[in-house]
C-alpha cells in the first residue's frame, strides 16, 4: 500500500459540483503530476464538506488547512507553493467576516469549532466510494456487534437508552417504533428508509447520502435485524442523483463483502434491500404515502390506526425512519445509549444536523449538541446577518414549521421548546430573514407550497390552504379586510384540527406563527396598504429623485413596461408614469447612480 505525505480532500457533494469542483480536481491532478507529486500527494473526492457557501472546498491533511472558492487558475500556483515548497497560500484562506482575520486551520473556523459530529463524523473525511476507508473508520463494528452479540431486546434496549427520536420531523422514540414492529406477528416485514427530503432549503439527507450512504446502509442492517426484517426499500427522490449513484454504489459493496444478502458476518441472518426512486412529490415525506408510492400507487396517505407498525408496506408490519435517525443507530449500538445521552436535553437527546441557510453568512450544514440556542447557531456558528442587516426572523421545519422572532433566539433546540414557540423542529430545515423579509408575503409563499404539494385526499388541507392563499394574496395586493386575519386564524385551526395527515395539520404554522408575532405587518398592508419590508409589489411606488439622477437613460431604456420618459437632449427630467408601472424593480436595482426610489407609505428605500 502506498503512503502519501499529503491528503487532499476535496469536497465533491453537490453544491461543490455546482460550483465547479469537478474542474478544480482535474486541474490538481494534472498539476501534481506535471510536478511530479504523484506518489507523495493524494486528491481524495469526498461528500459534502458542509461548508457549502464557500466552496469548491478543500481541505490538506495532516495539517488540517482550509482553502475555500477554489478554482482552476488557483492551482497550479497553489500546488508550487504548498506542496512542492511548502508554503500555504495565505490569500485562498477562510477570511472570518466580522474581523477579516484569515484562519488557516479548518478546526479554528467558528462554523466548524463550535460542531459536534455523529451522524457527519465521516463528511470530509474519506471518500464516500471506497467502503475499506469507511471500515477504517470503525465502519460496520456496530453492525456486527449487533448481529453477534445482541438479542433484538438489548438493541430496543440501549436505544431507549439514548433517547433518540425520530429526525424526520415528529420526534417519535425510536425505541418504541422498533418495539411495536418486533412484537407484531408475521414472517414478512419490511425496514424503510425515509429519504424523500422535499423541504424548501433542506439538504441534510441528501448530504448524508452522499458523504457517508455506509452508514445508513447499517442503521437498516441493525433496524431489520430488530424487528425480524428481510428486505428494505431506500426511497430517495430522483432529484438526488449523486446521491443515487453513491447509494448505488455502497449497496453493491457491501453485498460483496458479504455484509448485505444471505448469512450477514456468519451470523445466519438475511437481509438485502432496494432503491426505489421517488417522483419528488412533497406529500411522500409522509409514511404512509411514502408506502404507497413503493407499491406502485399513487402517494397519498391513509388514516391510521393500524400504524405501519402492525400494516405497513403491503399491509406487513414496517418500520420507516428518516436517513440522519438511521445513520445515528451504528454509533449507539458500538458506543452505548448512555455515550449518545450524553449530550443534549432532558427530552431531546443528542445531536441535531440542521441545514442553515438564507440570509445568513455561513450557509451550510451544522451538526450541534440539542439544547445549543438557536442564537448561538446562527450567529456564532452562521456568523450572523451579512450587510449589516437586522435579524427578523428565523423559519424552522419546512414549509410547514413556524416563524421564530428576535426575541425568541434563545430558545433551546429541544422538541418541547421549540413547539411552545409556535414552530417544529422539522427534519432540520432552518431559513434566517433579514429585516427586508415581508412577513406576510412569507406565510404566502409557504402556504402556496403547501397548496400545490396537497395530494388533495381530505378537504381540509385541500380547500383550507387554497382559502388561506387567496386571503394571503388579497393582503399582499392592498385588498384585505381586518377580518381577514380574524377568517386566516379559524381556518388555520380548522385545517389543523381536521387534516387527514401530519403535512396538513401542520401547513398552517407560517400562517399562525407569522400572525402571533408579526401581526403589525398584516395590519399596516390591511388599514394603511403599506408594506413596511418594501416587498409586496402591488403596494409599492418607484420615484426618481431628480437631484441624483445623472440623465444616463438606463432606467427607461431597461423598463419593459416603456413606463420611464425623459432624455439628456433635449433636456427633459426623467420620470416614471404610475399608470404604466408593473413594478418589477429593474429601474431600482439597476441605476449606478442611486436615484430611483421605492416606498411603501412614509418608508422610502434605495437601491444598494
Amino acid at each position: 500500500m502506498s503512503t502519501y505525505r499529503t491528503h487532499l480532500l476535496l469536497c465533491g457533494g453537490t453544491a461543490c459540483h455546482a460550483t465547479g469542483s469537478q474542474a478544480v480536481k482535474e486541474a490538481l491532478l494534472k498539476e501534481i503530476a506535471k510536478q511530479g507529486l504523484e506518489k507523495e500527494v493524494r486528491v481524495i473526492e469526498t461528500g459534502c464538506n458542509g461548508f457549502c457557501a464557500q466552496g469548491p472546498v478543500m481541505v490538506v491533511q495532516p495539517e488540517g488547512i482550509f482553502y475555500q472558492k477554489l478554482t482552476p487558475k488557483d492551482i497550479p500556483y497553489l500546488v508550487e507553493e504548498h506542496f512542492l515548497k511548502g508554503r500555504p497560500v495565505e490569500r485562498l484562506f477562510y477570511v472570518e467576516p466580522a474581523s477579516s482575520e484569515t484562519i488557516p486551520g479548518m478546526n479554528e473556523i467558528p462554523f466548524f469549532s463550535r460542531q459536534v459530529l455523529r451522524v457527519l463524523r465521516n463528511k470530509g473525511a474519506i471518500d464516500p466510494e471506497k467502503i475499506d476507508e469507511y471500515i477504517a473508520r470503525d465502519g460496520y463494528l456496530g453492525t456486527a456487534k449487533a448481529l453477534l452479540e445482541m438479542t433484538p431486546d438489548e438493541i430496543i434496549a440501549e436505544l431507549e437508552k439514548s433517547g433518540l427520536r425520530g429526525r424526520g420531523g415528529a420526534g417519535f422514540p425510536t425505541y418504541l417504533k422498533w418495539k411495536f414492529a418486533k412484537a407484531s406477528p408475521g414472517e414478512v416485514k419490511y425496514m424503510l428508509c425515509n429519504a424523500d427530503e422535499g423541504d424548501p432549503g433542506a439538504f441534510m439527507d441528501r448530504s448524508v447520502l452522499e458523504a457517508d450512504p455506509h452508514a445508513v446502509l447499517e442503521g437498516m442492517i441493525i433496524g431489520a435485524k430488530t424487528i425480524g426484517a428481510h428486505y428494505g426499500y431506500i426511497y430517495c427522490r430522483a432529484e438526488y442523483p449523486l446521491a443515487l449513484r453513491r447509494l448505488d454504489i455502497a449497496i453493491s459493496q457491501a453485498r460483496e463483502y458479504g455484509l448485505l444478502g444471505k448469512d450477514i458476518l456468519g451470523s445466519g441472518f438475511d437481509f438485502d434491500l432496494e432503491v426505489y426512486q421517488g417522483a419528488g412529490a412533497f406529500v411522500c415525506g409522509e409514511e404512509t404515502a411514502l408506502m404507497h408510492s413503493i407499491e406502485g400507487k399513487r402517494g397519498m396517505p391513509r388514516p391510521r390506526p393500524p400504524f405501519p407498525a402492525q400494516q405497513g408496506l403491503w399491509k406487513r408490519p414496517s418500520v420507516l425512519n428518516n436517513v440522519e435517525t438511521l445513520a445515528n443507530v451504528p454509533q449507539i449500538i458500538l458506543k452505548g445509549g448512555d455515550w449518545y445521552a450524553s449530550v443534549g436535553t432532558e427530552g431531546s437527546k443528542g445531536t441535531k444536523v440542521f441545514a442553515l441557510s438564507g440570509d445568513v453568512i455561513n450557509i451550510g450544514l451544522v451538526e450541534v449538541p440539542m439544547g445549543i440556542t438557536l442564537r448561538d447557531i446562527i450567529f456564532e456558528i452562521g456568523g450572523g446577518i451579512p450587510d449589516g442587516k437586522k435579524f427578523k426572523a428565523v423559519q424552522l421545519g419546512g414549509p410547514s414549521g413556524g416563524c421564530v422572532p428576535e426575541h425568541l433566539l434563545d430558545t433551546p433546540t429541544d422538541y418541547e421548546a421549540i413547539s411552545k414557540v409556535g414552530a417544529i423542529m422539522g427534519s432540520g430545515g432552518m431559513i434566517v430573514m433579514d429585516e427586508e423579509t415581508c412577513m406576510v408575503d412569507m406565510a404566502r409563499f409557504f402556504i402556496d407550497f403547501c397548496k400545490e404539494e396537497s395530494c388533495g385526499k381530505c378537504t381540509p388541507c385541500r380547500e383550507g390552504t387554497k382559502r388561506m392563499l387567496e386571503i394571503l394574496e388579497r393582503i399582499t395586493e392592498g385588498k384585505g379586510e381586518i377580518e381577514d386575519i380574524e377568517r386566516l386564524e379559524e381556518l388555520s385551526r380548522f385545517v389543523k384540527d381536521s387534516a387527514l395527515c401530519g403535512l396538513g395539520q401542520t401547513a398552517p404554522n407560517p400562517v399562525l406563527s407569522t400572525i402571533r408575532y408579526f401581526r403589525e405587518e398584516y395590519e399596516a398592508h390591511i388599514l394603511e396598504g403599506r408594506c413596511p419590508a418594501l416587498v409586496c409589489q402591488a403596494l409599492i411606488t418607484y420615484s426618481i429623485d431628480t437631484e441624483a439622477c445623472k440623465s444616463c437613460g438606463l432606467c427607461k431604456k431597461n423598463c419593459p413596461a416603456e413606463a420611464i420618459t425623459g432624455s439628456k437632449k433635449p433636456p427633459e427630467p426623467f420620470v416614471i408614469h404610475e399608470e404604466k408601472c408593473i413594478h418589477c424593480g429593474v429601474c431600482f436595482s439597476g441605476c449606478p447612480f442611486d436615484a430611483i426610489k421605492k416606498s411603501s407609505g412614509s418608508k422610502v428605500a434605495r437601491a444598494a
